[in-house]
């Protein structure tokens, strides 16, 4: 039997995939709570216009190999179900799982015998083996073995989504070893780099720890970009000449946002802090501080730079230039650039924003207002980390 694939979420992760499932000719059914972007891609209309080729994929399979719905019904009749929405954190940084909850148990109801479930959903060890399995069983009243349940977690990146499905590596594992089977078969038909490990707990873990290990050397950039800082050492050249193959210092930033890097070592320092091992992710914990806390770094080094100019220090306007997490990317989850705007205007300086990738309304609608650079006293360009002072000040 030709599968039928149902893709849950259509978000920046799960969207991707759909599109490149379907351009597979295997008839996809993407499953949203948003209506309006069901209903722009059942008429061809690419609803994340900042990922490159997408728009190419919805316009021609758009309604037609791919169909979206806000109905779980309308994916009775697929045999494959793959779960791509968020997790996110509490504010006492434990996971929140009532979106994967919630989707899990509406796939429950429509789960058949011989259905395959894969939790693309990036989630801390153990979750699909305990959680996931558990919720599936009680809605569907079926046993694992009567389904299928594995774990494939994404490892896209916003911007470049369709190369990094075609081009990057991507793991799978089964709750049971039939059940890595069983997915590894779905995915080799539309993933060309698919790796078939040991458990879904590994593949969970493999993609907590690239998380991880990005975090961790983000903070050590950013440190070592503040000590260079105050030895008076150009931090840039000297990183030009320290990496090799043996090295790789990052860039350094004004800290970590998005949806992905600021949560998941978190999935791993709950995780074992849950089973009594608190010195067990010192590391993990440090680097999250550090990254953090760089959002105040930064807002000393703009108002110590506003003191240079001659105008009482709340008449100084000041422009973050750059407010999205990542550069060319719409959006502001977790802005650490946006969260330094925030900063400075609840302090009462004139701040305002200006971000290529944000219309003058979009920006109102955050609370701020839009002043090109060039009309301000102090810009700080957030995605280079430089401050120009313009003449006229």
């Amino acid at each position: 039997m030709k599968d039928k694939i149902a893709v849950v979420g259509l978000g920046a992760a799960g969207l991707p995939l759909a599109a490149v499932i379907a351009s597979n000719n295997i008839d996809v059914i993407g499953v949203d709570i948003d209506a309006k972007k069901c209903e722009l891609i059942n008429s061809g209309v690419n609803p994340l216009p900042e990922e490159p080729g997408l728009h190419d994929l919805i316009k021609e399979y758009g309604g037609g190999k791919l169909k979206a719905s806000t109905n779980y019904t309308d994916a009775a009749s697929c045999n494959v179900y793959i779960i791509i929405v968020p997790l996110f954190i509490d504010e006492n940084h434990m996971p929140d799982y009532k979106h994967l909850q919630k989707a899990v148990k509406n796939i429950s109801e429509v789960l058949k015998r011989g259905d395959i479930v894969v939790v693309e959903t990036t989630v801390p060890p153990y979750t699909t083996e305990t959680l996931i399995k558990k919720w599936l069983e009680e809605g569907a009243n079926l046993k694992l073995g009567d389904f299928y349940l594995a774990c494939s977690p994404e490892r896209i990146m916003t911007g470049y989504s369709l190369s990094r499905l075609k081009e990057f590596p991507k793991v799978v594992g089964g709750v049971d070893s039939e059940s890595g089977l069983k997915a590894y078969d779905v995915y080799k038909q539309f993933i060309p780099k698919i790796k078939l490990v040991s458990s879904a707990r590994v593949a969970e873990f493999i993609k907590i720890i690239e998380g991880c290990y990005r975090d961790v050397n983000i903070a050590l950039a950013n440190e070592l970009f503040k000590i260079a800082s105050i030895l008076e050492v150009d931090f840039n050249e000297a990183r030009e000449y320290a990496n090799h193959a043996y090295c790789n210092i990052h860039l350094p930033s004004t800290g970590v946002g998005g949806h992905c890097i600021p949560y998941y070592p978190w999935f791993l320092i709950k995780e074992v802090e849950r089973r009594g091992f608190y010195n067990y992710s010192n590391l993990l914990k440090t680097a999250r501080v550090i990254n953090d806390e760089m959002v105040y770094y930064w807002v000393n080094v703009i108002l110590e730079n506003c003191l240079k100019i001659n105008k009482p220090l709340n008449q100084v306007k000041i422009c973050i230039k750059g407010i999205t997490f990542r550069k060319g990317i719409k959006s502001t989850h977790y802005s650490r650039n946006m969260k330094i705007a925030e900063i400075l205007k609840d302090k009462g300086f004139n701040v305002y924003v200006f971000d290529e990738m944000l219309s003058k309304k979009e920006i109102e609608s955050l609370g701020f207002n839009q002043l090109q650079p060039d009309l301000a006293d102090l810009v700080f360009d957030s995605f280079k980390l430089e401050i120009k002072i313009n003449a006229r000040a």
